[in-house]
């Protein structure tokens, strides 16, 4: 060692840059899976509330009685409570976080089916995003996946 100089000890400027360079692409790849799950999240969000106003509509369509029912058929809506107001109706839009803007339109189909001993309602409830409240209800339900439908639940009711 006596013949040899010492040499300085650490890193070298290059060996720095490099590992800060493998360090931001690391980083990088991470702050992109964040960003991936926080839209999963949201997407998942979308989907479960839709699915639960699907499901709202259809458990306050259950307590209909044949005269709601049939009132239902023809109009868009029908009053329950008898104040004037629309309690239920077939194309409508929703706020759920009630901050003023529409989240969601939900659209409600019902078939009627007297074919058997009892009378039957097939019931079609479809969510669609705020991005298709202006489009027309027809060709929303034409092809609802196209049009992009967040949740659909059919049933049939028996009176």
């Amino acid at each position: 060692m006596r013949g040899r100089k010492k040499r300085g000890e650490g890193f070298s400027l290059l060996e720095v840059v490099i590992g800060i360079a493998l360090v931001a692409i690391a980083v990088l790849g991470l702050a992109e899976m964040f960003t991936l799950g926080v839209l999963n999240n949201l997407r998942a969000e979308r989907i479960a509330n839709a699915s639960f106003l699907a499901q709202q509509q259809i458990d306050i369509m259950r307590n209909l009685t044949v005269d709601e029912f049939t009132a239902l058929t023809t109009s868009n809506g029908i009053d329950l409570n008898g104040d004037g107001a629309m309690d239920i109706l077939k194309d409508e839009p929703l706020d759920i976080n009630n901050d003023g803007q529409f989240d969601y339109r939900r659209i409600t189909e019902i078939q009627v089916d007297a074919s058997g001993a009892s009378l039957s309602f097939k019931i079609d409830v479809f969510i669609f995003s705020r991005e298709q409240l202006n489009a027309p209800k027809d060709e929303l339900l034409l092809n609802p996946i196209r049009s992009g439908v967040r949740s659909k639940i059919t049933t049939a009711i028996s009176r």
